[in-house]
């Protein structure tokens, strides 16, 4: 599904991303580890061509992502709130990404109805502008508008980080009941071992921008990191 061959990123000359190859098969589940500065929202960004390489090329689908891009349209990802158009409400920007896939308000609806313990009565029928929200619930609208697109590539990047632990335990079983019924390739990159260990079936580690560790998860995985980062 994803390819990565000899990709390279660096800023005022330290390298933030080096990784010579990488294959992400359709259909896993992965989650992607490391210490700030480890480089794994550098690797999402190239991944969605958001930043380019220095060298090498990511592929999607057989495609470089770079140079042809189809890959947008089985593709959906939730960085972060900067992403969002937040002056529309939330059903307003439900309804665009709705749009733009050729859904109609109907199916929209349908949808959210689907989402409606992981909203938690926080982000419908409010009356508020997506700025106004706060950042654990705009991160749920940006997770939910990916949901709408039924993506064939999800791909979340520190989605645990600003949610209570309600919702954090509600979009962990999400992810996983949708890894369990489809065969969505999902990379989720976070700093909570125990969600990422729990969800995913492949676990990257990063390090000043290698992957140094390729694990299959396991019982033992979540043991296997904690040792490593509390060295």
């Amino acid at each position: 599904m994803i390819k990565i061959k000899n990709l390279t990123k660096t800023y005022a000359g330290v390298m933030v991303v080096d990784i010579p190859e990488l294959h992400i098969q359709k259909g896993e589940t992965i989650g992607l580890v490391g210490n700030n500065g480890a480089g794994k929202t550098t690797l999402f960004r190239m991944i969605l061509d958001l930043i380019r390489p220095e060298s090498g090329e990511v592929l999607s689908n057989g495609k470089n992502v770079m140079h042809d891009e189809t890959w947008k349209n089985y593709t959906a990802s939730y960085l972060d709130e900067g992403f969002l158009i937040d002056y529309l409400t939330p059903e307003e920007y439900f309804y665009f990404i709705g749009s733009l896939h050729n859904e109609n308000k109907v199916y929209v609806d349908e949808k959210l109805a689907m989402l409606t313990d992981f909203f938690n009565g926080e982000i419908l029928q409010k009356g508020k502008y997506i700025r106004d929200l706060s950042k654990g619930n705009q991160c749920k609208v940006g997770v939910a508008a990916c949901l709408l697109q039924n993506p064939e590539i999800l791909m979340l990047d520190e989605p645990f980080a600003n949610i209570d632990p309600t919702t954090q335990i509600r979009l962990k079983n999400l992810l996983k009941n949708l890894g369990d019924k489809n065969s969505m390739t999902t990379i989720v990159s976070s700093h909570d071992l125990n969600h990422v260990t729990d969800v995913c079936q492949r676990i990257l580690l990063m390090e000043k921008g290698r992957i140094i560790k390729d694990i299959r998860t396991d019982v033992n995985t979540l043991a296997e990191l904690e040792s490593y980062f509390a060295v």
